[in-house]
């Protein structure tokens, strides 16, 4: 009994220490954890006990019965989504404007962030820096007022462009002028992050190729692009991941009935269906495939990047 009693002290002891130790690191950086602790209840709130609304796709819901009452559906919703041909559509536009996006608004920030690292005048790179960030400021409400106005069927700048109709109203421009119109807004925004992991790249490598005679050309091929490939293919990963979620503000700001066909997409569906026809399920339904799509996709792009020699996120 002795032996026992002086065997579990010792383990006690190291537990109370231990405790000991976790309350002293709590006290010493306690204002990191009161900063912590919003964002921590923030995300609670707002991202994760949301997740128990997803049940609705695999029930008939009633509002009256709540989410717990309704009965239970199944897959139900899932068969009745694949079959329309509604979300066919946009699922396809969808995947077309999300295509062009990343094909042309991905490497536009890392082009506009190599161009203002070569510039060595720092007035006018930080006038250019203050004209192509603004545009980000402005919610998507009054650019597309900015943009309705500049486009609109009378407007003079139509015929400067040598444009016959307006690309609000034209299904075969509708697109285009969607991913130019974000590029505008966004892409100086984009440069921040590559122009802070070019900030970060040891200028004695410069020295040293300049010193070889390597031009500007090859020291952006040979250590400014190496030296970010990491920062890019994360950023690649986090797009890839929302690829199904093409920006729902300035799509149904900017559509119309006359480019449903080519511009309705799974974000905006989702919206229509769910809030204006009350057809809560369903949509929760098509929501659940656009994260699932959108989670599978994150997952291969990441064990790509991995297999390339790349960190990735995890």
């Amino acid at each position: 009994m002795n032996l026992s009693a002086a065997s579990s002290a010792p383990a006690t002891t190291v537990r109370q220490s231990g405790w000991r130790r976790q309350l002293k690191a709590f006290s010493r950086h306690k204002y990191y954890f009161i900063l912590f602790f919003p964002g921590l209840v923030f995300f609670l709130i707002f991202q994760y006990w949301p997740l128990f609304g997803i049940t609705i796709a695999f029930k008939d819901y009633r509002m009256l019965e709540g989410i717990l009452g309704s009965p239970w559906a199944g897959l139900k919703w899932f068969r009745i989504l694949f079959d329309s041909p509604d979300f066919y559509m946009a699922f396809r536009n969808t995947v077309i404007i999300s295509f062009y996006k990343l094909a042309i608004n991905f490497p536009a920030p890392i082009i506009l962030a190599l161009l203002l690292n070569e510039v060595r005048l720092m007035f006018f790179k930080r006038v250019v820096q203050t004209i192509v960030y603004f545009p980000h400021f402005l919610s998507w409400v009054i650019l597309g007022g900015i943009l309705f106005s500049l486009f609109s069927a009378n407007a003079a700048l139509l015929n400067l462009l040598g444009m016959d109709t307006s690309p609000f109203m034209d299904p075969s421009k509708f697109r285009g002028f969607l991913v130019l119109s974000e590029l505008w807004k966004e892409v100086g925004w984009g440069t921040i992050i590559y122009m802070a992991a070019i900030a970060g790249i040891n200028q004695d490598l410069y020295e040293a190729a300049r010193m070889d005679g390597a031009s500007r050309f090859q020291l952006i091929r040979h250590i400014t692009l190496p030296s970010i490939a990491g920062t890019i293919i994360i950023m690649l990963i986090l797009r890839t991941g929302n690829i199904l979620h093409v920006g729902f503000d300035q799509i149904f700001i900017m559509y119309n009935p006359l480019v449903y066909e080519v511009a309705d997409v799974l974000d905006t569906y989702v919206y229509r269906v769910g809030l204006m026809m009350g057809r809560y399920s369903y949509a929760t339904a098509a929501g659940l495939f656009q994260s699932v799509i959108g989670l599978v996709l994150l997952l291969i792009t990441n064990a790509i990047a991995r297999r390339v020699g790349e960190r990735g996120i995890w």
